[in-house]
Formats: C-alpha cells, structure tokens, sequence
C-alpha cells in the first residue's frame, strides 16, 4: 500500500519520539547505576577499620556510590594497592605517600600515578613500654627487647626515621619486626620492653593492653622534636593527653604523621567528586562512630598532603572557597 506524504511524516515523528525515549531511559539508567568502590584501610586493631567504615557508610548515604571498607596491610601495602589500581581508595600515612611519590625509603620506584582526596587526622608514634621497663627516653632502647613494626610497613619506616635522629641502630638493641596486635601480644607475654605503634588514639589494642598491664608510653623531648622535624618535614610534634590510656597520667609529646586517603589518577573525576562531597556532607556520621573521626574537618582536609590533588576533590574544594593549585 502506497502511503501518503502525510503518513510518511507521521511515522517519522513516531520513530524519532521512539529512539529519544530509548536514549532518554537508558541515560536514566546509566546515571542511576551504581558506582562500586572499595576502600582499603588496615587491620581490625587499628583506627583506619572503624572509620574506614564509618567513611564507606557516610559516602554510601544518599548517593550513586556503594562504598565498602576493607581489611588490609595499611600504609605501605595500600599505597601498592592503589598505584596498580587493585583498589580504587586507601588510608595511607602522609610519610608513605610521600616515599612512593618520591622513589624512597621502601620504594625503589616512583608512583606517580598517586593522587590525593583529604587529609585525615594525626597518628601519633606511640612508643610503648612497661612502667618496669625502665625506659624513660630514646637513649633508653639500647639493650632493650623492641618491636619496630612489620616489615617494610609505615611503622617501621618512622621507627628508622626516629632511630636515625636519636643516633641509634636496630643493632643497639633486640629488635622484633611486629604489627600492631603481635606487638601487644608480646606485652602480654612478656616478651618485649618496648614497642612502637602508629596510630591514632585512642588505638584498641592498646587500650586493650592497658587493661591488664601497667603501661607508659615514651615522652619525646622538645629538643628532640626540634631535630627531627627539621630532619623530616613530614612528622609534626604533637600530644597524647593524659588520661587517654589507664595508667597514663599526664599529657605525652611525641611525633605525629598525617593519615590522608589516597586515589589514583584514572579514577573519574565525578566519582571522586562525589566520594568527597558525600563524605564532608555526611561527617557527623564519621564524628560520632569514632572519638579519632571527630578531628576529620574541612579546615583541615588539604593539611600535610604529600602528594598531588585528584582533579575531582580539587573541584569540591574550589566550591568550597578553598585556593587550590
């Protein structure tokens, strides 16, 4: 059948009403879809875990983004984790991203490819020790029994860092490559004098330690902590108030490093975008899961970081009145 000029044009504009709303749905279907991310954070000890979680919580509320927070090795092996892109956000020390950037230390190549999303909050180096240990400053590890941190791990890499300006070698004393929870353990057991942690406080295995042993933690001195900031911009002075574990009874200086979270640079830039405004819009939430998660702020989110902006916290922060290069 032969059809008219004006049919013709009726099922034109049929056809075209058609594929709009084929594009149309399906662009409501893309722009619905969810965007899964994982973030690396460290062990369940640890203060990265609970606020790793309460970050995947605050960031999942309200948006496009499924985020999940994951168990890890922290620092060192979340900095590898995202630098090959096994995992798209991690909690990282600012010391370690500034390593990786920078081919040092414990990398032996620069990953460049590291971008950040927000500073956190400090991590103390928490030197503990027993009140029976007789440790009362640095020089006071020669001949003790130490944990230095795992292997390679960011613990480890301040411990060097501090031992460097103190003038000490691991040959000065019995030194034991511990994490955080082995470190606590050998307390338990009676096995060290003294051992190092980085973390925010309150850290869980050390509170649970304090529980059944009488501890103290070491208290650097001002003229220490001149050296070794000026040796190593990266490590700030700080305090541990007293009170913070049973038995510590007065307020403890000692260095702290930033922790920061970390992306790479392929991620997009509206996904992380979203991540970073989700996650200060929401930081109440992170406030009140954690007593470390309430020092998590907007004024201080572009503090001590070691290594370039992603482009799509960038744009967050410009919306927020922040200068940033």
């Amino acid at each position: 059948m032969k059809m008219t000029r004006k049919s013709r044009i009726k099922m034109l504009v049929i056809a075209i009403f058609v594929v709009t709303a084929t594009i149309v749905t399906s662009g409501a279907a893309f722009a619905a879809a969810k965007t899964f991310l994982s973030i690396a954070t460290g062990g369940t000890s640890g203060t990265y875990y609970p606020i790793g979680g309460a970050i995947a919580q605050a960031v999942s509320k309200g948006t496009n983004i499924q985020a999940t927070a994951e168990t890890s090795n922290a620092s060192v092996a979340n900095v590898n984790l995202v630098a090959t892109k096994e995992i798209e956000i991690a909690f990282v020390q600012n010391d370690i991203t500034f390593w990786a950037y920078t081919g040092k230390v414990m990398f032996k190549s620069q990953l460049r490819n590291l971008r950040s999303i927000a500073a956190l909050y400090p991590e103390h180096i928490q030197v503990i020790t027993t009140k029976d240990a007789s440790v009362a400053t640095i020089d006071d590890l020669k001949g003790k029994r130490v944990g230095v941190g795992a292997p390679g791990s960011g613990t480890e890499g301040d411990v060097r860092a501090i031992l460097q300006v103190a003038e000490l070698k691991y040959g000065d004393m019995r030194t034991d490559f511990l994490d955080f929870g082995a470190t606590t353990s050998r307390f338990k057991d009676n096995q060290i004098d003294a051992g190092f942690v980085v973390a925010g406080y309150p850290t869980a295995s050390v509170m649970d330690l304090a529980t059944t042993k009488d501890i103290s933690l070491l208290n650097f001195t001002p003229d220490f902590m001149s050296k070794l900031t000026k040796e190593f911009p990266y490590f700030v002075s700080s305090t541990i108030p007293a009170g913070t574990y049973r038995g510590v009874d007065k307020d403890i200086t000692t260095p702290a490093v930033m922790a920061m979270l970390i992306t790479h640079d392929e991620i997009p830039e509206e996904v992380v975008y979203e991540f970073t405004k989700a996650m200060f819009t929401n930081i109440a939430d992170v406030h009140a899961a954690h007593a470390k998660g309430r020092e998590i702020t907007l004024q201080t989110a572009l503090s001590g970081l070691t290594v370039p902006l992603h482009p799509g916290a960038a744009r967050f922060y410009r919306e927020q009145g922040f200068k940033v290069d």
